[in-house]
């Protein structure tokens, strides 16, 4: 069911000026197979509008979309998933409400990455790997290391998070890890469509 390993999140405050609808479509155009739409501070409707425009987008390049903790909407505009934090539904719950869907979990210690397995997460992020602003909140950087520990306690795909970008995705790959999850590495980018075709360059 998890069959991509660059796993795009979204930030319209992070576009250099661009709508968010063409960052991701560039983003496709460069390989990305699954987005999650994480967009806080937008009325129902505007989400709405917007999941339903990614959920087009996605189809017409195959690509896989979930949506950011908003269940009903990821079941409005048929998404393929949900992505979870640590302070809403968790994995048992929304796929009761959506049984469909596959289930991401944002975690950020191994007990929250165990716990997510055991409540039948499909995968999880986990971080932050390194320094970045958007993960600033969730405490210090993890580091590469902790990925070996996870991969040996966790039977899920694993998805790195946190100030992953072209220069460092060999260090967290080469540690085990099933992905990286990345925000401004490529949202953040004047090209997103190269720097997407760099990143998964060096995936390889």
């Amino acid at each position: 069911m998890i069959d991509f390993n660059l796993y795009l999140i979204t930030d319209r405050h992070r576009t250099c000026g661009k709508h968010l609808t063409t960052v991701v479509e560039e983003a496709l155009k460069g390989g990305i197979k699954a987005v999650q739409l994480r967009e806080k501070g937008l009325s129902a409707k505007e989400l709405f509008e917007l999941a339903h425009g990614l959920r087009s987008l996605t189809r017409q390049y195959g690509a896989r979309l979930f949506i950011n903790d908003r269940v009903d909407i990821a079941m409005a505009v048929n998404a393929d998933g949900v992505h979870l934090g640590q302070n809403g539904f968790s994995a048992r719950d929304a796929k009761k409400i959506f049984p469909e869907a596959a289930i991401g979990v944002s975690t950020h210690s191994l007990n929250e990455a165990k716990k997510a397995e055991g409540d039948g997460a499909d995968f999880i992020t986990f971080g932050p790997i390194f320094y970045t602003p958007s993960k600033a909140d969730y405490g210090e950087p993890l580091g590469v290391e902790i990925i070996k520990r996870v991969r040996k306690e966790i039977n899920i795909p694993v998805f790195a998070i946190g100030g992953i970008k072209k220069d460092n995705v060999k260090d967290v790959m080469a540690a085990g890890t099933d992905g990286a999850a990345v925000i401004s590495a490529v949202i953040g980018t004047k090209e997103p469509e190269k720097a997407v075709k760099e990143i998964l360059r060096e995936m390889i």
